[in-house]
This record gives structure tokens, sequence and C-alpha cells, in this order.
């Protein structure tokens, strides 16, 4: 079920959004709600070049199994 926001927005951000709100020909409420979750998607996920810098770094990689055995094991504390 969707919800209702109220929003307070200074006078130059809120031309900026409904500008480009108009550009893509849809409600300001809609472009606010895509521009949020695609900022949030980038924020959530790492892009192919992260991914190649975590996969490629060895310490890392060892630590985290470690860590996935000690927690399989039930080893230690989590939090």
């Amino acid at each position: 079920m969707s919800k209702t926001v109220t929003l307070r927005l200074n006078e130059a951000v809120y031309q900026r959004f409904r500008i480009m709100a108009e550009r893509d020909n849809r409600p300001l409420a809609n472009f606010i709600e895509t521009a949020v979750l695609r900022y949030l998607e980038g924020e959530e996920y790492v892009d192919e070049f992260e991914m190649a810098e975590i996969e490629a770094n060895r310490n890392l990689n060892a630590s985290i199994e470690r860590g996935l055995t000690d927690a399989k094991a039930q080893h230690g504390h989590f939090v």
C-alpha cells in the first residue's frame, strides 16, 4: 500500500525537480521517487569495477572466509 510523505524543499531545489520531471514527462512525485530509488540502488550494490577490486583482495577474502567458518561453527560473538 502506498504512503503519502510530506517533503519540504527550498524553491531552487523544487524548480530543479519540477523541470527534470517535465523533461521526463512524468509527475513530480514519480520523478523524486525514481531518483531516490536509483540513489539507494547505487549505495546498496557495488559496480563491476568495485567488485573486481574486492575479488582481487586476497586478505579481505581470507578474512571473509574465516568469518564464515566461525559463523557456521558458532564461534565468537556476532553484532
